[in-house]
């Protein structure tokens, strides 16, 4: 009997334990408790927020340092001087597939064929889609054009420019509307590129350009040059004077130059570049503009001995102008060159002038009739030295040249300095000793 009570009186303390558990758990909560669960909650969200920024900075850091290393990766050494202005690696292999996003915008409007042609000749040279994306910007509204360019799905991105109004234009100039509506395309794509896509440098090509083989090679290459030296500010794949007889067919398609003059005709630019020029963006002669002091600043292009692009628009806003004389001539290089595995650091300014100015001042002073007459030694460097702006376009019209001006400075010249191949001599055509300068009136 004893041990039943004792029994019964256990189980009644382990219910009545329960009972008080049960009521202390489920209590009302406290003004003191809920202030101390909001303290909690807004301590955890602050915890969250913070952890967040740090995880958001890490990886930009991150982001940063793998574009850091990829520039590595493709920027090849400049601790050593390229010997001469040749200077080359024959290494085997290409690293044109690594490095940064380069972008390629094709400009077009209402010519159907002409995009189907550039867009092929790009696709079939592209190493890569993810590192060279084409942006395909198309002006008019034409139909035809725009299906034509859709045709190539998501090998391509098409973007159209939304604004197709009339544009207003002084009565004197009304015949030159094109290069109007030009200038505002122009503006609205590169503001796409660089604003929608948030991409750090495009290569700009219009819709009348072949390519050559090595063109995404070249500009690969090029870019991590253009990015360190603050001297330059576009890279082109065109030479004014590339004509056959007026470029090293045989031996050429390695030599890079620098120049004064842009040349345009798939060219390459940074953002930083844009974010100078955009808001100034002309209403017209875009490429006229770019070419003044104002906005050349005594930059420098990169530019190929043997071009990299040619165009085949003889019909377009600029009705052939120079087509037939020249433009037509341009020999494309043919000649798939490893730019990535050569050490490009001789065109830096700081190493390319030296080696430059020494080799024009060392080159023979010769005369045209000279280079004319076939009797001068192969293999040696020449110098033609021309005084004033008649002079030199006699010269150039001579020799098969382009003879005229942009702002004062000759098509290829860099301080004052025209450098050609003609009947197998390398020759100078440069201005006196006592150069001062390019002279604006010589336009």
């Amino acid at each position: 009997m004893r041990k039943k009570q004792i029994l019964l009186l256990k189980v009644g303390v382990v219910i009545w334990l329960c009972m008080v558990y049960a009521l202390f758990i489920h209590k009302p909560a406290t003004s003191s408790n809920i202030q101390i669960s909001q303290t909690i909650n807004q301590q955890l969200d602050k915890l969250e927020e913070e952890l967040n920024g740090q995880s958001q900075f890490y990886n930009g850091l991150l982001e940063k340092l793998r574009i850091l290393r990829r520039h590595q990766e493709t920027h090849m050494s400049s601790d050593s001087l390229a010997e001469g202005l040749t200077s080359q690696d024959n290494s085997k292999g290409s690293t044109v597939q690594a490095g940064p996003i380069l972008p390629v915008l094709l400009i077009a409007c209402n010519r159907e064929a002409a995009v189907r042609r550039s867009l092929d000749l790009l696709l079939k040279y592209r190493p890569s889609q993810d590192r060279f994306p084409i942006i395909v910007s198309q002006d008019c509204g034409h139909r035809p054009t725009r299906e034509a360019i859709e045709s190539y799905g998501d090998k391509v991105v098409l973007i159209q420019q939304p604004d197709l109004s009339d544009i207003e234009v002084p009565l004197k100039e009304r015949k030159f509307k094109g290069y109007f509506l030009i200038a505002r395309h122009y503006k609205w794509a590169l503001n796409q590129v660089f604003q929608k896509y948030n991409h750090e440098a495009v290569i700009i090509v219009e819709d009348d350009l072949d390519v050559a083989p090595d063109f995404f090679e070249y500009f690969s290459a090029t870019y991590p040059v253009l990015q360190s030296d603050p001297t330059l500010w576009c890279v082109s794949a065109w030479n004014d004077n590339g004509k056959a007889n007026l470029v090293d067919v045989k031996n050429g398609s390695t030599i890079l130059y620098r120049t004064d003059f842009f040349p345009g005709l798939g060219w390459m630019m940074t953002k930083e570049l844009w974010d100078e020029l955009g808001p100034k963006w002309p209403r017209s002669y875009w490429d006229d503009w770019v070419r003044a002091p104002e906005q050349r600043a005594d930059r420098a292009c990169i530019r190929p001995e043997v071009s990299r692009t040619r165009t085949f628009g003889k019909k377009g806003v600029s009705n052939g102008l120079f087509y037939e004389k020249y433009l037509k001539q341009i020999h494309l290089n043919d000649v798939s060159v490893q730019f990535s595995k050569m050490n490009l650091s001789y065109l830096l300014k700081e190493q390319y002038d030296p080696v430059f100015e020494r080799q024009v001042q060392s080159s023979q002073v010769v005369t045209l009739n000279d280079v004319r007459s076939d009797r001068l030694a192969k293999g040696n460097t020449y110098r033609i030295i021309y005084h004033t702006k008649d002079n030199y376009k006699k010269i150039t019209k001579a020799l098969g040249l382009m003879d005229d001006f942009k702002a004062g400075v000759p098509r290829t010249g860099y301080k004052g300095v025209i450098t050609f191949f003609y009947g197998g001599l390398r020759i100078f055509l440069s201005p006196g000793n006592n150069w001062k300068g390019y002279n604006p009136s010589w336009s």
